[in-house]
């Protein structure tokens, strides 16, 4: 559903040129989640914005669903949906109004209840008339996944999706993520809550300066790293251990 080759990505920063993502490959099946790890300026969210096309990548190719995003990006835009770290909700519209304007958008039959049953699924029924400026930030959350999810995508991405969420809220979200799959949909999402990944993902890649540092289940990655835990993998590939002096 997804397959990403050599990507590369710079930018030119006061500093000089910056690599932040580095011959990175991996692919992602139908029905897979697939999460990205690793430390800040990592290159996760670079790589999440080249596949939605926010982004133009310096080098590399990548398809999904079958549609090469360099040949046809709007072709992949109707095919993903995008969940951001930040909201982006226009401050004086109600959610109802914007998940109802995204359905319409995407053309989405019975747009209307489509856009009531997803914020009810999400916790934001009872504030689906209030203004986004007034909502919470783990409300507006709520209201981009159900912005995004309005239209059936066939490939889901996620920046950090349960930020700024309570405890009731993430476990929401977590099954909202497994209940896409399940559906056949294809998930790739960005975290730094190890417990969350540990749980949902069926696998993951480490990340570090931009190279995949390991990839594979939970177990492959521990296998890889020498590790029991993800957090102990996590810290393996950010900062390994220097070799002792011979």
């Amino acid at each position: 559903m997804i397959r990403v080759e050599h990507l590369r990505k710079r930018f030119q920063t006061s500093k000089g040129p910056m690599t932040a993502v580095d011959d990175l490959s991996f692919a992602v099946e139908p029905g897979e989640i697939y999460a990205l790890l690793g430390p800040n300026g990592a290159g996760k969210t670079t790589t999440l914005r080249i596949l939605v096309t926010l982004i133009e990548p310096d080098e590399g190719q990548i398809t999904i669903a079958g549609v090469d995003r360099r040949k046809d990006p709007l072709g992949v835009r109707q095919r993903i949906a995008w969940v951001p770290a930040e909201a982006g909700l226009p401050e004086r519209l109600t959610p109802r109004e914007v998940v109802r304007l995204f359905a319409g958008i995407q053309g989405v039959s019975g747009a209307n209840k489509k856009a009531d049953v997803l914020l009810e699924r999400l916790g934001a029924g009872g504030y689906a008339d209030q203004a986004c400026s007034e909502l919470s930030t783990g409300m507006k959350r709520r209201v981009v996944l159900a912005r995004a999810l309005v239209h059936e995508p066939q490939v889901l991405l996620l920046d950090e999706p349960t930020d700024g969420l309570d405890v009731p809220g993430r476990r929401d979200v977590l099954e909202l993520v497994r209940e896409q799959a399940r559906a056949g949909r294809t998930v790739v999402l960005s975290s730094h809550v190890m417990a969350e990944v540990e749980r949902i993902a069926d696998r993951l890649g480490l990340v570090h300066n931009g190279r995949l540092a390991a990839e594979g289940t939970l177990a492959e990655v521990f296998a890889q790293t020498n590790t029991t835990a993800l957090d102990d993998a996590f810290m393996a590939v950010v900062r390994p251990v220097e070799a002792a002096p011979s």
